[in-house]
């Protein structure tokens, strides 16, 4: 099983997304796992609508900081948008995905960024983990 990581400055949507699709489309391959450099403690409601359009309930989940999550060398780690605040995690392959913080976007545009997010998770878990990429 392939420990893969998202992080972001809030856990709140682009990391929260990454780490529910990877939990889609890596299924029983993947132990995914998201956090923040600066947390902010919840989920934008904007994330959990996104994502229940797809009939994921985003809601369950939690905004958490590196702190929260297991201390060990992860077979993948996605940062995005923290820039020189992403502290280092241990990782055997390490990305920094710019992607734009879609906190203040409309719905539309949220939608675009939810969707670029899953086509990463795919292409990533395609090369880390074998899955086809769809």
């Amino acid at each position: 099983m392939k420990k893969v990581l998202f992080v972001c400055v809030e856990n709140s949507n682009r990391s929260q997304m990454a780490q529910a699709f990877a939990q889609i489309h890596g299924g029983s391959d993947v132990e995914a796992y998201s956090a923040g450099s600066r947390p902010s403690g919840k989920v934008n409601p904007k994330a959990i609508e996104s994502m229940k359009e797809l009939g994921y309930d985003l809601s369950v989940h939690t905004s958490k900081s590196l702190d929260d999550i297991p201390n060990v060398e992860y077979d993948f780690v996605a940062t995005m948008g923290c820039g020189d605040e992403c502290p280092f995690v241990r990782a055997k392959i390490r990305e920094d995905w710019e992607i734009p913080d879609p906190k203040h976007l409309e719905p539309d545009q949220f939608r675009e960024v939810r969707n670029l997010i899953e086509q990463k998770v795919k292409d990533m878990l395609a090369r880390v983990v074998g899955a086809p990429a769809t």
